[in-house]
């Protein structure tokens, strides 16, 4: 009988601890909620009347209930981490990457002694990475790229199998012992340029019938332009394509969403089709992409590739892809509703009542669409050619941050059952020469893209067709301006004067050294995130100009022949 008694107790005990346990979990959760300011659609199932915390929203458990695995990636939170994340004694993964974070890295992510994985990437956490990191003996992956850390990194954290500590002002990377990446990620990448050469080589030997054949659909497509009409069709959800993580809709959600696509309702309309405002059931606001071409002349296997390419490049400069619909002629994309419209907008479709966009906004823009660019470029594996970087494909969300659109659809628009791009994606003024020559879109494509958007930025004007009288192109009346050392006559005039100087000179030589006409001496754009945060650029400024004079002295020799 005693035996009995004392196995009850034990088996009650052992329960409490259980129960206690599971309550400092959601408890620890629901911390971490409130530190990052979540709205009230944001995690709306972490709530202290629903106990179950297994069930919660982005959640995974073990088979005793444990939190093992917390995915809280590109949901644009501003709030801090909870040093009460800690608690998860039994946490083997944590994906805070892409969002808006400030402050510190808690001391007490050192007590998660199951972790394996951890990503705070893309960010804007500070102060220096604590050391108690360094305990955590079974982290395998570690991500802290691109935040405002400082200081010292712990030396064990170098051993660990894959880390990136890139876009931060820590003690790697050149003149220091160690790398800021780990040798797994540059290898990944050296394999991935060796590779790049190789076709490169084959595909230079056919290049001059390329720019014939670019040339002849250049012009049938000017002569066989026609008035877009889009036809509905019949409510059907197409089930070839589904992809766990977005969300599919169905044809009548997003015909109620957009009124039956209103025209009224048309907030833009581009290469790729007209981008209508949608509000779902929910008061959620979104955009719906509404594609020009029907999906039933494409790969399906190789649009389900594109589309995944896409959703799972997520950054806090990205627009992030929320769900698609796909019907036999139809194929809709949808996005987040971006409240403050594009950056082309405040720049020149700005009614009187708006307020000017700014100077330290522009900045902030100049910087944020480097940083989603060097992404797609750098980090994405395959990399993401946006192919039209421009003032009207930069979106401004609630805080007037740059987020990038219209990444990754050229492929999705052009693939047709070959899959390859066989047409000139982008806009007049903003395509660069050798893509305009060879067809061939490369990341110095979309670096030469992005120095025409920051002349935009800067002097309020369209690449082509702006209020200059003696240039055609906006770059060319800049190079001039440049020369003869007026460029103060160029700055958007809107700006009345409150503006930094110096910034504004320091963006239009990134600008012209950014759409130099050889794309080999162009910069990388994770080199032009460096010049505008002031790296580099008197250097690189200085090179530059004595390459102008050297092409200079030549065509003076040869006119004198």
């Amino acid at each position: 009988m005693n035996g009995l008694k004392l196995f009850s107790l034990i088996f009650v005990l052992t329960s409490l601890h259980h129960t206690t346990e599971a309550d400092n979990e959601g408890d620890a959760l629901l911390a971490l909620k409130l530190s990052l300011n979540a709205s009230e659609i944001q995690l709306s199932s972490w709530a202290q009347q629903n106990v179950e915390k297994c069930t919660w929203e982005a959640v995974n458990c073990d088979n005793n209930s444990n939190v093992v695995r917390v995915e809280l990636s590109s949901m644009r939170f501003t709030g801090v981490l909870s040093p009460r994340i800690g608690e998860l004694k039994h946490l083997e993964a944590l994906f805070i990457g892409n969002n808006s974070i400030t402050g510190g890295i808690p001391a007490e992510f050192g007590n998660l002694a199951s972790l394996r994985t951890l990503n705070l990437e893309n960010n804007r956490l500070s102060g220096s990475i604590p050391s108690s990191l360094g305990r955590l003996q079974n982290l395998q992956t570690l991500r802290l790229a691109f935040n405002n850390l400082t200081g010292k990194i712990p030396e064990r954290l170098f051993n660990i199998p894959s880390y990136n500590f890139t876009g931060n002002k820590l003690n790697c990377g050149q003149g220091y012992q160690y790398l800021c990446a780990s040798v797994l990620l540059n290898q990944g990448r050296s394999h991935n340029f060796k590779t790049r050469l190789i076709l490169g080589s084959i595909g230079g030997a056919v290049s001059f019938l390329l720019t014939g054949i670019v040339c002849l659909l250049c012009m049938t497509r000017r002569k066989s332009r026609k008035h877009e009409v889009f036809v509905d069709v019949p409510g059907e959800d197409y089930r070839l394509i589904a992809l766990d993580k977005l969300k599919r809709f169905t044809w009548q959600e997003l015909q109620q969403a957009t009124e039956n696509f209103a025209e009224k309702n048309v907030v833009g309309q581009g290469g790729y089709g007209k981008v209508y405002k949608g509000v779902l059931q929910g008061n959620m606001n979104i955009a719906v992409k509404r594609l020009k071409d029907g999906l039933s002349s494409f790969n399906e296997s190789s649009y389900l590739h594109e589309l995944e390419m896409i959703s799972i490049a997520v950054h806090q400069n990205l627009l992030r892809l929320i769900g698609f619909c796909t019907t036999a002629s139809e194929r809709l994309l949808v996005y987040p509703f971006m409240p403050n419209l594009s950056v082309d907008y405040h720049l020149r479709e700005l009614k009187p009542e708006d307020p000017v966009l700014d100077w330290s906004t522009r900045k902030r823009v100049a910087l944020g669409t480097a940083r989603a660019l060097s992404y797609l470029h750098e980090s994405c594996n395959p990399k993401i050619i946006h192919r039209d970087v421009k003032a009207a494909n930069v979106l401004l969300d609630e805080n007037f941050e740059a987020v990038v659109g219209d990444f990754g659809l050229a492929k999705l628009v052009d693939m047709k059952k070959t899959s390859v791009t066989t047409q000139i994606r982008g806009t007049q003024g903003h395509i660069a020469p050798e893509y305009i020559a060879t067809g061939r879109a490369s990341e110095k494509t979309d670096v030469f893209g992005y120095g025409i958007m920051l002349l935009e930025l800067v002097t309020g004007q369209s690449a082509i067709c702006f209020e200059g009288r003696d240039d055609l192109l906006l770059l060319d009346h800049v190079r001039r301006m440049e020369r003869e050392n007026h460029l103060n006559s160029i700055v958007d005039r809107n700006l009345r004067q409150n503006y930094n100087h110096e910034e504004v000179e320091m963006m239009i030589r990134v600008a012209l050294l950014c759409t130099q006409t050889s794309p080999k001496v162009r910069p990388s754009m994770s080199k032009v995130l460096q010049m505008l945060e002031g790296e580099m650029l008197a250097e690189k400024w200085e090179e530059w100009q004595e390459l102008v004079v050297a092409r200079a002295g030549k065509c003076k020799d040869h006119e004198s022949q």
